[in-house]
């Protein structure tokens, strides 16, 4: 590249009476200026003009490139450059405008502000490369004073910050939303608070550790040291802990301020984020380590604890319903019950050993995917109705004391067509799979024998549902090991002698093992030698 004409030196970094000052702003990160340009003395003069630069107390930093390929690498290694004053003419006549495909294409950086400065504007003529190059601003070298220079350098930065937030906001509002899509997807309170700390500590950078407290309603009288309800990282171990325990006293202080008032709680290290959902007590969450936070940490904090409280209602409504479910259920196979002269604690045991059997076979791999997590979830309430079909059978069969005869026995069997006919219907009013239809399998297999003698249908093997066949074994071994109209009740040697003699006839071998193995590791059963 030619020389800058001195008349032109002097024109470009003119003196002038300006009259702007900058404030003496604190201590902060620079804003990083990249200077491309072959002349040495391009780089010391800018340096000289924009050095006591300061923009919204912050400092300016140059870094140095004296050719395209020097400025990629820079470029490369900084990705917080915010504005490049970039020559065009160095070792090559397009060597400029190849750092900027080179920023905008292949670095994808949409961010950092580029100024063209050009001594030779015949090599890149203002409007051709206007329209062609993603810059955001053409100055000829001869055109620049030393005031313009700033003008130009500031409103660079202005654009770069301004975009800069649009982007981190950007950012954090996807945060928020694929953590509300995570945090939405738990259907226990516990669960939910763990994501919620989790989600928090990693929505503010640098943050060490969270944790949230709920206010209890006993706690109002303004006398309460809440305990912690989950916690993140620095805060690991201090589940279950009163808060004045984790934290020194200006936290702790901070802490009830926000659960009294509401009011989150901003410091320049840590903050205490106060929320409340309509079914819940006031809760807060408090981050530590993170720094201070802008205004946009602010609002992407209070936008975040906004959705959950919403997922707090939507998990204590998810909570509500499954426990009306179970005690739906529960008096529904307990009704059942009743006209047998069984008490409802038969169908809670039957809920209980179906639930282990089915995690261990889940443990063991023995089904594959047959038994998932929703398997198992569902398999403990849809047990309970095992026996809901026998409401349609006479009293005078349930409650006989002696043994049924030919005709007796074949309306007692009926039951088990009778419960899936009743819980099949009722699941066509809820569609997909769940504990109602899980429930007319088990009411109509758990009668099944593995090898084909069993009813209604008298399947074999793995025609019989896995629901049956576990069910079968759980149901059993309750019966047998409790008293009945018709008969006593067995010791338990009793009984599994008889489960175990069973396997492969009445029952699967695969379940009667994991059953085994289940009562051995619950001390029921001694474990075998």
């Amino acid at each position: 590249m030619a020389d800058i004409q001195d008349d032109s030196d002097d024109l470009l970094f003119a003196d002038e009476d300006a009259k702007d000052s900058t404030p003496n702003g604190r201590a902060a990160t620079p804003w990083k200026i990249l200077i491309v340009d072959d002349d040495y003395e391009v780089h010391a003069i800018t340096r000289v003009v924009l050095g006591d630069v300061i923009f919204d107390d912050r400092p300016l930093r140059f870094l140095s490139a004296h050719s395209g390929a020097e400025a990629r690498e820079l470029l490369k290694a900084h990705a917080d450059i915010a504005a490049v004053l970039l020559d065009v003419v160095m070792e090559t006549d397009d060597a400029g405008l190849r750092v900027v495909r080179f920023i905008r294409e292949e670095l994808g950086n949409r961010q950092v502000r580029i100024i063209l400065r050009t001594g030779q504007p015949g090599q890149a003529p203002e409007r051709q490369v206007i329209v062609a190059y993603d810059i955001n601003d053409y100055k000829a070298k001869s055109e620049l004073t030393a005031q313009k220079l700033f003008t130009a350098t500031v409103a660079a930065l202005r654009s770069y910050q301004h975009i800069s937030t649009i982007e981190q906001s950007r950012q954090g509002l996807e945060k928020i939303v694929d953590a509300a899509a995570t945090l939405f997807e738990q259907r226990s309170l516990k669960q939910f608070v763990e994501g919620v700390v989790h989600q928090m500590g990693s929505l503010l950078s640098g943050a060490q550790g969270s944790f949230l407290c709920t206010l209890r309603d006993d706690e109002y009288d303004g006398h309460f040291d809440a305990e912690v309800l989950a916690a993140s990282g620095l805060f690991q171990g201090a589940v279950g802990r009163p808060v004045r325990a984790v934290v020194h006293e200006a936290v702790f202080s901070d802490v009830q301020t926000a659960l009294r008032n509401q009011r989150s709680v901003y410091r320049d290290d840590y903050s205490v984020v106060a929320f409340r959902s309509r079914n819940h007590t006031p809760s807060v969450i408090a981050i530590w380590g993170h720094g201070p936070l802008s205004d946009m940490d602010r609002r992407l904090v209070e936008i975040f604890c906004g959705k959950v409280a919403v997922g707090f209602d939507n998990v204590f409504l998810y909570e509500q319903l499954r426990l009306a479910q179970a005690a739906t259920v529960h008096a529904l196979g307990k009704l059942a019950e009743y006209k047998d002269e069984v008490t409802g604690d038969h169908v809670k045991r039957i809920g209980r050993w179906a639930t282990a059997i089915a995690r261990e076979l889940q443990a063991c791999d023995t089904f594959g995917t047959l038994v998932d997590d929703q398997f198992c979830e569902l398999i403990g309430m849809a047990s309970m109705l095992h026996d809901v079909g026998k409401v349609g059978i006479p009293d005078s069969i349930l409650r006989k004391p002696g043994k049924l005869d030919a005709d007796e026995m074949r309306q007692m069997r009926e039951h088990a067509s009778i419960g899936g006919r009743i819980l099949r219907d009722a699941s066509g009013a809820v569609g997909g799979r769940s504990y109602l239809t899980l429930g007319a399998e088990i009411a109509e297999s758990h009668h099944e024998k593995f090898d084909g003698s069993g009813y209604p249908k008298g399947l074999s093997g793995d025609a019989i549902p896995l629901s049956g066949r576990i069910v079968a074994v759980a149901d059993v071994y309750d019966a047998l090991l409790h008293r009945r109209p018709y008969k006593e009740a067995w010791d338990l040697d009793a009984v599994m002698d008889l489960i175990r003699a069973e396997a492969g006839k009445h029952f699967d071998p695969r379940v009667v093992d994991a059953f085994v193995t289940v009562l051995s590791r619950e001390g029921v059963l001694e474990p075998a030698a």
